[in-house]
Formats: C-alpha cells, structure tokens, sequence
C-alpha cells in the first residue's frame, strides 16, 4: 500500500490524516498510431504522478494522488472508434464537484496533472478560482516539463518517440512489434498562420493522419522512457513538495 495513492489506501489509515495537495492525474481514452494502448495517456499520467508523488512523500510533502481521469477532449477525433469524448463543460462539472469536495474537507491545494495534449484546463481554472476564493488550483501538462530535444530525434505530439519511449519502459506488455507500428506522417494546415503556431483551429484527426499518430516512433526505445522518466518525476517530485509548503496567502515575491 502506497499512503500517497488514494486508490490503495483504506480508512483505517485516513481517518486521522491531513494532507496539503491533492493532484488529480486526467488522461484520454483515444488511438495512439496502431501499436499503442487507447489508455497511453492514462498509464502515463498514473506511473509519473505516483513517482512523483513518492518522491514529495519522502522530502515529508503530505500528498495524496487521485484516481485517474480516464477521459479527456477528444472533439476532433470523434469519427474514430471508440475514442471518448468529454465536452469541456463536462470536464468543468466533474472538476467542480471534486473541487467542492476538497474544499469542504479542507484541502486547498489542487494540482490537474495533465496527460492528455487535447486537455485544456486553463479557462477551467479561471473560472473555478472565482467559485472557490479559498483553493489554490493549479495543472501542469508532462511533457512539457523536459526540453524534448534533449531526450528524443524525432518531432511529434501523440504516439510519438517520447510516449512510445514511454511506454516501452512503462508497459512494454502493451505495445506492439515494431514491424506494426505506422510512421506518424501527418498534414499540415495549408494556412501558414495555424502551422506556425499564432492562431489555432482544432485538428481533425481523421484527415491529418492515417494511422492516428503525429509522430514518427521508430526510433522509440526503453532506454530512451526510462532516463525521461526518471527526469521528469524528479522534477514533478521537488514540484509537488514545493506546493505542499507552499502558504498560498504568501505566494509571490
């Protein structure tokens, strides 16, 4: 049993206990190019908030890691089979009531662990801050915690290098031969201004990639997931203990 793992842990062990963060890790159920698991960004949220929060619990950071957020926004992938989709509002009301929750019990520090690309928590947070004055909530999206370059040749942002590195050092079980594995070839917009980042319009999935990757993963391996995955959990680890001292009415300097 991990003490930092609400899913593991029982009421004998929490009726007297306090902890200062919550963190809620919220993932996606959606294809990942043909040879990863629809539950890639699940596994991957789980297995670094768990690190991290091990790491925190260590240092003497009272955190405990919520069950895992299984969907996340998949609008523009709602013609592929079986992708899952939550409405933005939906994501509001579920994090609403888990907010309303803490709250009440007395946690008020909330960090959404993001591991899902499509995810996108800030106007959420926005508007929960004004509903709940006395929260301080916060999200933090995985990889953007490393500079990839440093870890991975290859560009992408879904079923990629990194998170088919990932998975081979996480769940290696879960993923297919190589040989299976499709290029992650995808089209960009003919637009300039959307390729080059300064304005946005959402992807639709099924027309920029055919094996539902962005990303070309063959030059993925487990030893490639393993030296990121040690990396950014111990930076998510000082990160989680730092908001567990954190005074959130003494915040800036």
């Amino acid at each position: 049993m991990r003490p930092y793992i609400l899913a593991e842990t029982n009421w004998e062990a929490l009726k007297d206990a306090n902890f200062d963060l919550a963190v809620l890790p919220w993932g996606a159920t959606e294809a990942h190019n043909y040879h990863l698991p629809y539950a890639t960004d699940n596994i991957q949220a789980d297995y670094i908030a768990a690190k991290a929060a091990q790491i925190a619990w260590k240092k003497g950071g009272k955190v405990i890691v919520l069950p895992t957020i299984p969907f996340g926004i998949n609008t523009g992938q709602s013609d592929i089979y079986l992708d899952i989709n939550l409405n933005p509002s939906t994501q509001l009301a579920i994090l609403s009531d888990i907010v309303a929750v803490l709250n009440r019990q007395g946690i008020q520090k909330l960090l959404i662990f993001n591991g899902h690309g499509g995810n996108g928590f800030k106007p959420l947070v926005r508007e929960l801050g004004l509903k709940f004055p006395e929260m301080f909530i916060s999200f933090c999206f995985f990889p953007q915690v490393l500079n990839k370059d440093d870890y991975f040749e290859e560009k992408g942002d879904h079923a990629d290098e990194m998170e088919t590195s990932l998975m081979l050092h996480l769940r290696p079980d879960l993923v297919l031969p190589k040989n299976q594995w499709g290029n992650g070839k995808d089209k960009k917009y003919r637009i300039k201004a959307f390729s080059e980042g300064w304005a946005w319009a959402e992807r639709q999935w099924s027309q920029i990639s055919e094996d539902t990757g962005v990303g070309n993963p063959h030059k993925a391996t487990k030893e490639k997931g393993a030296r990121f995955f040690k990396d950014v959990t111990e930076k998510m680890g000082h990160f989680f203990y730092d908001l567990c001292k954190a005074d959130i009415d003494d915040l800036y300097e």
